[in-house]
């Protein structure tokens, strides 16, 4: 017997179902994502790249496995989508050291 997992690869085919307790709302949040994805000033493939990038930031498992899919489904390489990565991971690392001018201005008010 297999063991239940807390992240199912398989529960990434459910989302459409969150409109199962909120249809009205579910039903709006998908039109908007819907648009959000659509060709515009940036191009879907653009798009996808971004989406996986802050996947990576937000750690959402399936955000990465579906961005990963659409990202070379739209003609990203593995190099590109790894850059992607890197460059949200830069702004992840840069915004948590940015916070510490919080912590340098408690230290120094403390310390005057």
């Amino acid at each position: 017997m297999s063991e239940k997992k807390y992240f199912d690869p398989e529960d990434l085919k459910k989302f459409g179902d969150i409109t199962e307790f909120q249809e009205k709302m579910g039903q709006k949040f998908f039109t908007w994502y819907n648009e959000v994805f659509k060709e515009g000033a940036l191009t879907v493939r653009e798009k996808n790249l971004i989406a996986l990038a802050v996947a990576h930031v937000v750690q959402c498992p399936y955000c990465i496995d579906a961005y990963t899919t659409a990202s070379m489904q739209s003609g990203c390489d593995e190099e590109q989508m790894m850059e992607a990565v890197h460059v949200g991971a830069a702004i992840k690392g840069g915004a948590t050291l940015a916070f510490s001018v919080q912590m340098m201005n408690h230290v120094k008010k403390m310390n005057s």
